[in-house]
């Protein structure tokens, strides 16, 4: 079997000016190094447009001079101060790349033989980076790409938010009503949000119609919330442990929280709908969408982080991109064991794990492959990460060739076989 690899490209050729930038929040420090050698004193320039002509100036004014075609710039993956100079410098003709700021911490003592680190030393670190070959191609989302990574970023942001809001809220209903949370056991429900809204605190509740909120609640829980548990949360309102000083502060708060938590969630659904509209305008949506499982919040997650899955010559490109390389440490007799090398982007490598886990469900298409791992003596972690690879490598399949998923297609082509 013909099996594809990710050959390394030799970015830096005889004529190629190697451009490297230390990024910081106001000020970053800059430095250029010829193919012969010759190389200019690192330079701060400020982080905004002016500072951006001044650096481009000097660059161009150095290729110019040097007589050199090409230009590769590189820089450490540093969170979100290196973005607006990126999108300046991607309309320039040069091919930008990133450095892992792993290799940059291990390589910075063949500068000098030091460990020394300033913002003079570590563009220069990048540069030798790039010289080895190590740097990472750059893909940048364009277009409903783009967005599809700034909404879905944003609604993972939403929530963490809306997970924290949650956890505060049990944390205050302790001190109030701790039986509360025995009965309603997901605070997070309907039901449960419907009773913290109206009656926060068990007073509340003994003061409101038994009646009418046994009505209230069936309607509210579709007949899940019963007449008798009902009955059990006026007994424990009115033998609750809570305490009772300062409860109309509490109280307060939790209506306060809960006001929260609705316009957190009317973000998130406005979130999801525009996600949803940018993934349509996406020309591939429909080969992901096709895998059962996968529904349009991940899709739309996965092209956001990955950028176009087009781009990209192998999918072993973007299983390290998602951080799910295996890697290995072994000497001599010892056998180390493999692992990921989780040094990719986070949210890609979260997203494709929970993919995982919904497609191992008892119901999932992948719930017999996983069985298969897990029979070989596979723990129950590795074989998840396994089915997560495993996913990748068939989006990308059908990505590139514009096809859609059918499940069970290998076994109805061994069937076809052994018919013929």
């Amino acid at each position: 079997m013909n099996k594809k690899l990710t050959h390394k490209v030799q970015l830096v050729k005889g004529k190629t000016l190697i451009v490297t930038v230390d990024i910081s929040k106001s000020k970053h420090m800059g430095y250029y190094r010829c193919p012969d050698g010759s190389e200019a004193k690192p330079f701060e320039f400020p982080n905004n447009r002016s500072g951006f002509d001044q650096f481009w100036g000097r660059i161009y004014k150095a290729m110019k001079t040097h007589r050199l075609k090409e230009v590769v710039f590189g820089f450490e993956s540093t969170g979100p101060y290196a973005e607006s100079l990126i999108h300046y410098l991607r309309k320039k003709p040069i091919h930008l790349v990133q450095v892992n700021s792993m290799h940059s911490k291990r390589v910075k003592e063949l500068q000098g033989n030091s460990p020394n680190k300033t913002d003079r030393k570590d563009p220069k670190v990048i540069a030798d980076i790039i010289e080895l070959g190590h740097a990472l191609s750059l893909i940048i989302p364009e277009g409903s790409a783009a967005e599809l990574r700034r909404l879905s970023q944003a609604r993972e942001r939403s929530m963490k938010r809306r997970t924290a809001l949650f956890n505060q809220l049990q944390h205050i209903i302790c001190l109030v009503f701790p039986e509360f949370l025995h009965l309603m056991k997901d605070i997070k429900k309907k039901s449960a949000l419907y009773l913290l809204r109206n009656f926060p605190t068990p007073k509340d509740i003994l003061e409101y119609d038994f009646e009418s909120m046994v009505d209230s609640l069936r309607k509210i829980s579709r007949g899940k919330v019963d007449r008798k548990r009902i009955q059990a949360l006026y007994v424990a309102a009115k033998e609750t442990i809570g305490i009772d000083q300062g409860e109309e502060g509490l109280a307060f708060e939790i209506t306060g929280i809960i006001q929260t938590i609705d316009v957190t969630d009317h973000f998130i659904k406005g979130l999801e709908e525009k996600m949803s509209g940018h993934l349509k305008q996406i020309p591939y949506n429909r080969s992901i969408l096709s895998i059962k499982g996968i529904g349009e919040v991940t899709a739309a997650g996965l092209i956001g982080e990955v950028g176009d899955f087009r781009q990209y010559k192998t999918v072993s490109e973007i299983t390290k991109l998602a951080g799910l390389d295996l890697f290995e440490i072994s000497s001599g007799k010892h056998q180390g064991s493999r692992r990921i090398s989780k040094r990719g982007r986070p949210f890609l490598r979260k997203l494709l794990y929970c993919m995982a886990v919904h497609m191992v469900c008892p119901v999932g298409i992948m719930r017999q492959t996983y069985q298969r791992y897990l029979d070989r003596g596979m723990v129950k972690m590795k074989a998840l990460v396994a089915i997560a690879r495993k996913l990748l490598r068939i989006i990308f399949a059908l990505v590139r060739d514009q096809s859609e998923y059918v499940h069970g297609y290998a076994k109805t082509q061994n069937v076809l076989k052994e018919a013929a």
